[in-house]
């Protein structure tokens, strides 16, 4: 699990924002040192951390801990945040990721540290607060939440076909790693219903995964009609933003054939804040 943070370290501000923290605007994003020195003592190692900001005025640092049992004493996770403060000297988040409910409850509750008036509380994404995704306009805007979702979710067939149509609109540089470490992720019963999906219908093919269990789409040449499915797809990210949609527009993107300009627009209406941006 801790390779998806590495891969993609938006990652991890996009999961905190998702859980209501509040962080800087900024598109500096710089992974750090893991080991955490608390000398004369000892080193503390998390699985990754990263620090938002210009190097030289650090915004906020996050640690990120990928956790599937409760052998990491709690305690560890407030020296984190501890020395994560005294070393870029900004505030300090510690995201605890998990697929069990038992775990997820064990690190989110509250440490004392001794320290008058201070108690250490980690941010934890757990089962019971991943989202259950259920449209392709998600996975575009969400697509970090929506391989964690279809890994926990995924009994789900409305979960599993909103990912799968929801990631190939994605830029294909990204498709790959969503779609395996979804699968590598989620539980066998929930991995056996993937790769029956993709042997049996148009999931698209980006990955060693999918390409081992059949899947047929982008690997074999586009199929007829893809430009059309990409025009809905797009109608559905805009709908499921809240952004309005004139009939003179709708014209416009279902009768256009190019995909790749339907696959700009779709990227473009995952963070456009009106619908003049699409086509600007």
């Amino acid at each position: 699990m801790k390779n998806l943070f590495r891969d993609c370290p938006q990652a991890a501000v996009d999961i905190l924002q998702s859980l209501g923290v509040d962080l800087p605007a900024t598109s500096l994003i710089r992974e750090e040192s893991p080991v955490f020195n608390t000398r004369p003592s000892d080193d503390l190692e998390s699985d990754l951390v990263l620090v938002l900001g210009p190097p030289q005025q650090p915004l906020r640092g996050i640690a990120v801990e990928a956790q599937g049992d409760k052998s990491k004493d709690p305690v560890q996770l407030a020296r984190y945040a501890a020395a994560g403060w005294l070393q870029p000297q900004c505030p300090f988040h510690v995201l605890v990721v998990t697929q069990d409910r038992k775990v997820a409850e064990y690190y989110a509750k509250p440490v004392m540290t001794g320290l008058p008036g201070y108690a250490f509380q980690a941010i934890v994404l757990g089962p019971h607060n991943v989202p259950v995704i259920t449209t392709p306009g998600q996975v575009v805007a969400h697509p970090v939440l929506a391989a964690f979702g279809v890994a926990i979710h995924g009994r789900d067939p409305a979960v599993r076909s909103a990912f799968a149509n929801g990631i190939a609109l994605l830029p294909s540089d990204y498709t790959p790693a969503y779609t395996e470490h979804a699968y590598c992720i989620a539980p066998r019963d929930i991995q056996l219903l993937l790769e029956d999906d993709m042997s049996t219908t148009d999931w698209p093919v980006h990955s060693p995964f999918a390409k081992e269990h059949f899947g047929r789409g982008l690997t074999e040449g586009r199929a007829e009609g893809k430009a059309e499915e990409a025009a809905r797809m797009l109608l559905l990210v805009l709908e499921a933003r809240g952004l309005p949609v004139s009939e003179e527009l709708r014209s416009r993107i279902t009768s256009c054939t190019d995909l790749a300009q339907l696959e700009s627009w779709t990227r473009k209406a995952a963070n456009a804040a009106t619908i003049q941006e699409l086509f600007d």
